[in-house]
């Protein structure tokens, strides 16, 4: 039996509270579903509250992992990239949670943190499912959201922090970087399940397809590369307020809404934009439904806590994938 991992107490997060709220919390409550940082709620006896984000291995369910910035798709974790994303998306004016303090040298607790605004309204994906009427506001703000991210673009590509500091990421292309993490997916796929050892000529070539009909772009846009309904909170004014940012990165479009499209379901049709590319969907699709495979089988080989959660994902996806197959049914 894997021992339960030992997380922050009112106590450890008691000076990080003190300095950046001016008072030590009277309770508080890991809030579940992170996997790459811990997430805190800090209850302050007068009614307030605030968000205590914590950068450590202890809070990584995903183990040490290649962290090279120059990969797009690199694990997306850190004070530095939170911290850049959180600084270009205020730039823009899209709302996310207000930084309230950064404990940039690790002072006050023996890992990097933050402490950030607590958006009280919940999830766009609990609203969707109790009252899609009031979701349809935030909804169709998302969608204008999603349109300043989309004209936001650069001429290279990678995470945000990466090009705008102008540095070079690895590989030629957005498509050529996602057809090469999906067949390094396929081939570890193929070691793992015998549905995918026995697809796994057929699901390669088609990736090579795929990628071989997308013609070259000369820009990528920003794209918070994740963006889920449980990534986004709604204000008491409602709108949207991005969550999980360490991964922004520009990129093409369409890698955001293959994600989106999945993710929201029927909600998807406010999200939608003519204004994409359909071979670099149809790769991308197929490249997405691969690594939610293969992601969720990585975190399971850890001790990641919600586990049927995460092989219900795999295996939706897996299904998904060998259905873009020619032939398949």
């Amino acid at each position: 039996m894997t021992t339960a991992r030992a997380h922050l107490t009112r106590d450890d997060l008691a000076p990080l509270a003190r300095e950046a709220l001016g008072k030590v919390p009277a309770a508080v409550t890991r809030l579940r579903g992170g996997s790459k940082k811990g997430v805190y709620r800090l209850a302050l006896d007068n009614g307030r509250s605030a968000i205590a984000y914590v950068w450590s291995p202890e809070e990584d369910y995903w183990g040490p992992a290649d962290a090279d910035i120059r990969d797009p798709f690199a694990h997306a974790s850190g004070l530095g990239l939170f911290l850049s994303a959180h600084d270009r998306l205020t730039e823009l004016g899209v709302r996310t949670p207000r930084l309230l303090f950064a404990d940039e040298e690790a002072e006050y607790l023996p890992s990097y943190a933050a402490v950030v605004e607590d958006v009280r309204g919940g999830s766009l994906e609990l609203l969707l499912r109790s009252d899609p009427g009031a979701a349809r506001v935030p909804l169709a703000r998302l969608a204008g959201t999603l349109g300043v991210l989309r004209e936001c673009t650069a001429a290279g590509y990678g995470k945000a922090a990466l090009v705008e500091e102008g540095g070079k990421p690895l590989g030629v292309s957005c498509e050529q970087v996602v057809a090469d993490r999906a067949v390094r997916d396929i081939a570890e796929l193929a070691e793992r399940d015998p549905r995918v050892r026995a697809a796994r000529g057929a699901l390669t070539e088609r990736i090579r397809e795929l990628y071989d009909a997308v013609e070259p772009r000369d820009h990528a846009s920003l794209v918070h590369g994740e963006l889920g309904p449980d990534h986004v909170l709604v204000t008491e004014e409602g709108d949207p307020a991005l969550i999980d940012i360490e991964g922004l990165m520009y990129f093409d479009a369409e890698w955001e809404h293959v994600f989106l499209q999945l993710r929201f379901g029927a909600a998807y049709d406010v999200l939608r934009t003519a204004e994409l590319d359909e071979d670099r969907l149809r790769l991308y699709r197929l490249a997405m439904h691969l690594n939610l495979v293969a992601g969720p089988l990585r975190l399971l080989d850890g001790d990641f806590p919600e586990r049927e959660q995460m092989r219900e994902i795999a295996e939706s996806n897996l299904g998904q994938a060998l259905s873009l197959l020619p032939g398949a049914f």
